[in-house]
């Protein structure tokens, strides 16, 4: 009898102990694919960011050595590798048949111009006549023959720095309710933050040139007083306007300045008051391809002091940091105009008693 019930008891264990590894078994092929399931959840969860730029995969861009040229005492290529990545956001729009057409919305990845060039020292051919560095420019050009032009100012006065980058990864910025999938670049490629027609961004820039404006001023310094009744409007042939008084159906804007130079510091925090330089220009320059890349204005006081501006950084801003044309009272020292970048953070390219503003196009 004892026999026959240890014999049960044991077979019932065996039974029990099988039902149970059959049990164990069947929870875990349930339990895996939710275990996972939840995992990815949670992941997809955690790797969405406040940041909207980072969503899509970021791609590489086939990248040139570049070399930097012209009016410096140490040119040679530059290995992008060794400076900081940076990073805009742009949205890529072209003039096609007089009409703006939107190409694209980018995060670029690359190395600022900014960052390029800093180490490089200018020898400028015409330092004797003109030491300051406000007439610079530099041409930068692809393997296809392609050029864009900067004014020095725009690289290293803005108030906002790393914002022209030579990229050399992308990635799409896409809408979360349409999903639409830009076309991509595959070389690398000039960008410019601040532009709103983007023509300035061209595939594989090889070469930069940093170059002084070749033009003649009568530089006078210390002029003083010192007063232009009117100023000329010029391009590469023929004066185009002599304006005594600006136009009256151009509306007045004020901006709250603190003007503060490079060499002499804080001038002052009085209002300015004026029109819109790009508004005064727009009936004597015409908007096209040309003059986005490679349109240049050389705005010079009485004195002789001057600078560069290109087309794009004037003309074509989808930042509304724009340059004010500022009326003062006549015969006024400094008047009876100035010329106030808002972009820059020094007063160095603010020019008084404007006397010319020449347009040129070196692209010619």
């Amino acid at each position: 009898m004892r026999t026959i019930f240890k014999t049960t008891f044991i077979d019932d264990m065996n039974i029990y102990s099988k039902r149970y590894h059959v049990i164990i078994k069947s929870m875990k092929k349930i339990l895996f694919p939710l275990t996972v399931l939840v995992l990815l959840t949670f992941q997809n969860v955690t790797a969405q960011t406040n940041d909207f730029y980072d969503d899509a995969e970021t791609i590489k861009l086939k990248t040139s050595g570049v070399e930097v040229l012209g009016e410096i005492a140490n040119p040679g290529k530059i290995s992008l590798e060794t400076l900081t990545l940076r990073s805009v956001i742009v949205k890529e729009t072209l003039l096609q048949d007089g009409k703006d057409k939107f190409v694209g919305a980018y995060r670029y990845d690359g190395y600022s111009l900014y960052d390029i060039l800093n180490n490089v020292i200018l020898k400028k051919k015409n330092e004797a006549e003109f030491q300051p560095i406000i007439d610079l420019y530099v041409e930068i050009e692809n393997n296809k023959g392609e050029k864009v032009v900067f004014s020095w100012g725009e690289l290293y006065y803005p108030i906002h720095r790393h914002e022209i980058l030579i990229a050399t990864q992308v990635a799409r910025i896409v809408p979360s309710k349409t999903k639409d999938l830009w076309p991509l670049p595959s070389d690398s490629r000039l960008v410019v933050a601040s532009d709103l027609l983007t023509h300035r961004n061209i595939s594989n820039p090889t070469r930069i040139t940093v170059k002084s404006y070749s033009g003649k001023f009568k530089i006078t310094k210390g002029m003083s007083p010192m007063n232009s009744k009117s100023f000329t409007i010029s391009d590469d042939t023929r004066k185009l306007d002599e304006i005594s008084a600006l136009p009256s159906d151009l509306v007045k804007l004020t901006y709250p300045v603190v003007f503060y130079g490079r060499g002499r510091g804080i001038h002052g925090t009085t209002p300015f008051t004026g029109v819109l330089l790009k508004e005064l220009l727009a009936k004597y320059v015409a908007v096209n391809e040309k003059n986005l890349k490679t349109g240049m204005f050389i705005i010079a006081g009485k004195d002789g002091y001057h600078a560069t501006y290109t087309y794009s950084e004037i003309m074509n801003r989808n930042d509304q940091a724009e340059f004010l044309v500022i009326p003062s009272e006549k015969g006024t020292d400094g008047g009876d105009f100035q010329v106030y970048p808002a972009i820059d953070f020094f007063s160095d390219r603010a020019i008084k008693s404007v006397e010319s503003i020449r347009f040129v196009n070196i692209g010619n």
